[in-house]
């Protein structure tokens, strides 16, 4: 499959993309390289750190206010990630997982959604099995090549920089809400 990056203009791509874009009722995203620029951080004390951007997260609450589900699905664990999908209300956080296809498979099944509405985002070997499930995959514009060539779309920005941000927005678009969400913040 031939990616594309993920343009500012929609019209730029086919038909097809932005179909699937359309159907899109559910959206989980890696965390390491995705929502974070993919750096392992360590205090000296030996507890991890890692860096989410604003801009990501916001994104996420819009998803859930249009009814686009999020989840977050990631072969680490970590108290961090547990902690920012609390703090943005992400009610499906699959930690520790080694086969993130089954994950989404098993996500997909308990919560009633065809693949076929279901996107994943990744940059990395082991969401390659996510994203063969998913309808729409999608991937930041730092992942690995073997990952961005088999992907629909990839972001013009990197993990951890506004990647999935992108992502949210051009979802919001392509469904035809930037309006209702603007109204939300304009107060009309």
């Amino acid at each position: 499959m031939m990616s594309t990056r993920l343009p500012l203009n929609q019209r730029a791509l086919g038909d097809e993309i932005i179909r699937l874009g359309q159907q899109v009722r559910l959206v989980a995203f890696d965390v390491d390289g995705t929502l974070t620029d993919g750096r392992l951080l360590f205090s000296d004390d030996g507890s991890e750190l890692k860096a989410f951007h604003v801009l990501d997260g916001q994104g996420l609450k819009l998803l859930e206010r249009i009814g686009i589900v999020t989840a977050l699905i990631t072969a680490r664990r970590s108290p961090l990630v547990e902690r920012r999908a609390a703090d943005l209300g992400i009610p499906h956080v699959i930690q520790g997982c080694q086969d993130k296809g089954q994950a989404l498979q098993e996500l997909c099944a308990n919560r009633t959604i065809s693949a076929s509405h279901v996107a994943f985002m990744g940059d990395d070997l082991p969401d390659l099995s996510a994203m063969r499930h998913a309808g729409l995959s999608v991937a930041p514009a730092n992942a690995h090549p073997w990952v961005a060539e088999r992907v629909h779309l990839q972001t013009r920005l990197a993990g951890g920089s506004g990647a999935v941000r992108e992502l949210c927005d051009w979802l919001i678009d392509v469904q035809a809400q930037r309006e209702a969400i603007l109204r939300v913040w304009l107060g009309a």
